[in-house]
This record gives C-alpha cells, sequence and structure tokens, in this order.
C-alpha cells in the first residue's frame, strides 16, 4: 500500500529556509476573490466532472473524476498560464513572454499567448523529444533549444528575461498561476452540490493543490484536500514534515509531469496551512489508475494525470473507507505512445491482481503439469523458463489473482507442495529487467522449437500439457499475456528423432495453430 501522510522517505535532500517575506500572506478567503477574478475561460473550459461507475463499484465508494484532459491542451496548466498573462500590462505584453518548460506548461504558455497576442519564447533542454517541440511550434511558441537539462533551460530562460525585458511566466510559483488553477476548484464545488468527503490532486510544484485548496478551504472547508506525489519525487511530503521548502537531490521520472526537486515558497506556504496530508504512490499504483481511467472513460492519461486517482484509491484502502464520496483531478493526458507497454505491463501489478513469482521445479517431464494442477483456474498470465540445471527447473511466473493475500497464499500453498517459491511482485529489478532475461543457450539434445497461438483463456496451457504424451522434456517456455484475443507462445520440446510422426499426431489432436522454428537462425544463435 503507498505511504501517506508526510513521512519521508530516505530521498538525498538539502534543507531550504523559508524566506522571512513570503511572496504573500493572503489566505483563502483573499485567494478565492482573486480565482473568482480569473481570466481563463477566454481558452480555457469547464472540464466534466464524471462519475467512474465501474471504479466506484470497485471500490464501494462513489469515486469522480474532474477532466482536466478535456482542456485544448488536455491539461490544466493552460488555467494558470492565461490568467498570468491576462493580467499582464500592455507594455509587458508588448515585450513578450518567457517560460521554461519540456511539457505541459510550455504548451499552455504558446497558447494563451498566442490567444492574447503576444509574443511567447520557450525554452526547451535540447533533449526534447521532438513531437513535444512540435506541439508547442504549432501553437505558436518560439522554441529556443538550450541545455541538458530542466535546470539548464530555467537558468538560460532567466537570461533572455532580463536581456530581453520579457515577463517570465512561472508554471506553479505565482499567485496568478495559483488562482488560475484554483478554478478547478470552485468547478468542482459548483457541479457537486452534494457531500464531498475528500479531492485528491497531483503535486509538482504545488501550484495545483495550493490553488484548489484555498477554493475549496474558503467554500466548503470541512471537504478534506489531498496532496498525491510519486513516491520518487515527494518534494511537498517531504517539506511539510520538515516544516520548510527540502530541495531533493534527484527525481524519478516516470510521472515527468510532476517531477519536481523543490515546490514553490508560496505553494508551499499555502499547502502548510490548507492541504490536509500527502499521499505518495508507486509507479505500479500510477499505472494501475491509468488503466481505471480508460476503463471507464476511454481517456488515456500520463502518467502524472493519474497521480489524482492513485492517491484517492490509495487513501480510500488504507482508511478502510466505505460509501465516501471523492473526486480525483484527472490533470493532463499528454501521454508518450512509447509508455504505453511500460503501464501495460505493470497496470495488473499496482491493481494488486497479478503475482510476479519465482517458482523451482523438478527437472523432469511432468513437472509442467503438475504445477499447472496447483495454480488451479488462476490466469497464468506470464511463463518464461529455459533448460539449465538437469535437477531443477526455475521458471518465471505471472499469476491471476483477486489481491495481494491471494498472491501471498499462493506462495505458501506452492511452497508446502514442494515447490520453493520466491515472491517478486515487489522486486523492480525482476519486473523491469529479469522478465526480459530469462533463458540463455542451453545443450538440449533433440530439441525442436515450435511457435504456437494459444486460445487466450484460463486452462489452455493445461489442455497442452495433459494431451502432450508423457517422456517429452519441454526445454523452453516462454508467453506474456498481451491483452490479444490469443496468446503467442514459443516452446523447445526435446523429441527423439524417431518420436517425429508421433510428435506431428500431438500438433494435429491439439489443434492449435503452429510454426516451426528449429531452423531459425536467430534461435540457433542466441538459444543454442
Amino acid at each position: 500500500m503507498p505511504a501517506l501522510s508526510h513521512r519521508l522517505t530516505g530521498l538525498a535532500c538539502q534543507h531550504l529556509p523559508v524566506s522571512a517575506s513570503p511572496l504573500t500572506t493572503l489566505g483563502a478567503t483573499d485567494y478565492l476573490q482573486r480565482i473568482r477574478a480569473a481570466r481563463v475561460y477566454d481558452v480555457a473550459v469547464r472540464t466534466d466532472l464524471g462519475f467512474a461507475p465501474a471504479l466506484s463499484e470497485r471500490l464501494g465508494n462513489r469515486v469522480f473524476f474532474k477532466r482536466e484532459d478535456q482542456q485544448p491542451v488536455f491539461s490544466f496548466k493552460l488555467r494558470g498560464a492565461y490568467n498570468r498573462i491576462a493580467h499582464l500590462t500592455p507594455e509587458q505584453l508588448a515585450k513578450g513572454v518567457i517560460c521554461a518548460s519540456a511539457g505541459n506548461h510550455a504548451q499552455g504558455v504558446a497558447l494563451s499567448a498566442a490567444k492574447i497576442g503576444c509574443r511567447a519564447v520557450i525554452v526547451m533542454p535540447v533533449t526534447t523529444p521532438a513531437i513535444k517541440v512540435d506541439a508547442v511550434r504549432r501553437r505558436g511558441g518560439e522554441v529556443v533549444l538550450h541545455g541538458m537539462s530542466y535546470d539548464e533551460a530555467y537558468a538560460h530562460a532567466r537570461e533572455l528575461e532580463q536581456t530581453q525585458g520579457m515577463t517570465f511566466v512561472h508554471p506553479f510559483d505565482d499567485m496568478d498561476v495559483i488562482a488560475g488553477q484554483g478554478t478547478i476548484g470552485v468547478e468542482i464545488l459548483e457541479q457537486h452540490a452534494g457531500p464531498i468527503d475528500a479531492v485528491f490532486c497531483c503535486v509538482g510544484g504545488g501550484g495545483l493543490l495550493a490553488g484548489v485548496a484555498a477554493a475549496i478551504k474558503a467554500l466548503r472547508p470541512e471537504i478534506k484536500v489531498f496532496g498525491v506525489e510519486a513516491t520518487d519525487a515527494d518534494a511537498m511530503a517531504q517539506s511539510l514534515a520538515a516544516g520548510h521548502r527540502v530541495e531533493l537531490a534527484q527525481v524519478g521520472l516516470f510521472a515527468d509531469g510532476a517531477a519536481v526537486k523543490v515546490v514553490g515558497e508560496e505553494t508551499f506556504r499555502l499547502c502548510k496551512d490548507l492541504c490536509d496530508g500527502i499521499v505518495r504512490v508507486d509507479n505500479d499504483a500510477i499505472c494501475a489508475a491509468i488503466k481505471d481511467v480508460f476503463e471507464d472513460t476511454r481517456s488515456i492519461l500520463e502518467p502524472a494525470g493519474a497521480l489524482g486517482v492513485a492517491g484517492a484509491k490509495a487513501w480510500l484502502a488504507q482508511q478502510g473507507c466505505s460509501g465516501k464520496t471523492v473526486v480525483a483531478i484527472a490533470s493532463g493526458a499528454n501521454m508518450n505512445f512509447d509508455r504505453l507497454r511500460f503501464v501495460a505491463e505493470r497496470a495488473e501489478v499496482g491493481e494488486q491482481r497479478e503475482a510476479v513469482l519465482a517458482v523451482t521445479i523438478p527437472e523432469q517431464p511432468g513437472a509442467f503439469k503438475a504445477f499447472c494442477a496447483q495454480i488451479g483456474k488462476r490466469n497464468i498470465t506470464e511463463f518464461n523458463y529455459r533448460y539449465a540445471d538437469p535437477r531443477a527447473a526455475h521458471i518465471f511466473v505471472g499469476v491471476g489473482v483477486a489481491n495481494r493475500d491471494e498472491g501471498r497464499s499462493l506462495v505458501a500453498s506452492l511452497a508446502a507442495h514442494g515447490l520453493p517459491t520466491l515472491d517478486l511482485t515487489d522486486d523492480e529489478m525482476a519486473k523491469t529487467h529479469l522478465r526480459h532475461m530469462v533463458g540463455g543457450r542451453a545443450d538440449a539434445a533433440d530439441e525442436i522449437l515450435y511457435r504456437f497461438t494459444f486460445p487466450e483463456r484460463p486452462g489452455a496451457l493445461l489442455n497442452f500439457l495433459t494431451q502432450m504424451p508423457q517422456g517429452w522434456n519441454i526445454s523452453l517456455f516462454h508467453y506474456r499475456n498481451h491483452g490479444a484475443d490469443h496468446g503467442r507462445v514459443l516452446v523447445g520440446i526435446q523429441v527423439p528423432a524417431g518420436d517425429k510422426p508421433r510428435f506431428q499426431g500431438f500438433l494435429d489432436a491439439l489443434g492449435y495453430p503452429y510454426v516451426e522454428e528449429t531452423q531459425n537462425p536467430a534461435y540457433r544463435l542466441f538459444l543454442r
């Protein structure tokens, strides 16, 4: 279960003293006035507050998604950026605006400036993917590529601000930006007049959390407001625990839209006074939340955009809640397409519906079948094995389970039946790397290699093993569920030459589509 509250995680950090003169001393009521006066709707839209029926039923609570992925730039960042630029004087607008960003803030500034009709310079690291650079240019921004990191791009942007007299649009630590994001809080209360127990916001620099908390605490102080951070990018949690801003030495980049080393001065002040706590979630929980939103809306959030949903789930589970009403802000949907494979791989683990195990079975014919009998009717989601030892076979297997407790019970049951089992469900190295590296070369006599198409249903593997005649040893097996209606399976079997006719009879009776790969040069190069 992801950790809650302000507990430190041990990341290397340094302490930043709180300024003796913060940006403001405004409270929630003062900010509410600024929020009500915010100019966001010239370009932003009032996004839906949608009920999530599938997730609500599963959790036993009423969950609503505030759909900021519906904004023209697919992120809430547009609100704050436009409100900041809209409050500039004609003289400031004539000189233009500048920001440093490789993500959603860049698009928000570019579109806002184009709407108002002023010049916008966006400084981005040279490592920024071309798709993001092109998106900013399409929205009218002048892109300056500088530095290898955000910090270097930010420093260069501040230099240009001084030399060219432009106005810097901060991504979070600015009163107008905070007020712009706070309009989300007002909309939530307007769209749901009934009881709300808690609202969950993603946290990077803290602008969204500060603005939403200010609006909600001014209007409905009984509603709890929580921030949500990735466990490896928890600058706000550590800062609130320490009582002053803490700068992290490094941050994880999976939820890159919220990967901030140090939170804002004004955002920290507001969150310290108004926020009810910080929920921390790991990458697997974020992936599970992305899947949850997809199943209810058919929209795909970016990792940072799903933090609010992941935090709501974690809080409800930790509190043992039932019948509560919560709102999770779906804050952005600028997903990098190449991340979808990782999300799909990890969502079931994050939802605690897959156990990842290393099981040792005897290296003898019939052992696979005996193992499958112990698995029972559970769905096998992954199976990796390569012959390596004449006495023991070590298999990497994923098994569908209802929850983490069932996974632990399965481990104990396998061990009790003489099958030593190591639970890898929380092993990052195993889930990220090892699952793709199981195997290698083997001197397996009489080995033939076949690629099968299995029906994607429980029992397909057991049917294969049951129909295979005794006496043949499986020397290689590779399978991973990829969500299709059929499974692609690679199998190596030691079949003496004299048994080839009988093997063909087995294939014919099995009825699964197959292709022989024994002469495939890649197989002979890497696996023989």
